[in-house]
């Protein structure tokens, strides 16, 4: 969509097992969470190359090796997140 607006944010919310977590469905079908540890293992970590009827390609990251692929949106905040967070480690 143009003229969408994201802002991630990254927060220390203490345990989650304490929080009461209401996503929107529409948006959102299933909330769950990854070490950091899981996220810097190379094996987890992949690409997914996309090709248009028109014939641009496009590479986007993709978090693989637990029991939900992150992809799409979240995968490049995922990656971005992780490039200012471990520099040289990602």
């Amino acid at each position: 969509q143009q003229g969408m607006t994201v802002a991630p944010v990254v927060a220390n919310l203490g345990p989650l097992e304490a929080l009461t977590l209401t996503p929107n469905p529409d948006e959102v079908e299933e909330v769950f969470t990854l070490p950091l540890a899981h996220l810097l293992r190379e094996e987890n970590q992949g690409y997914t190359h996309f090709r248009t009827a028109s014939g641009y390609g496009y590479t986007l990251p993709v978090f693989l090796n637990g029991p939900h692929k992150v992809w799409g949106l979240t995968a490049i905040v995922t990656e971005l997140t992780l490039e200012l967070l471990v520099p040289g480690r990602y």
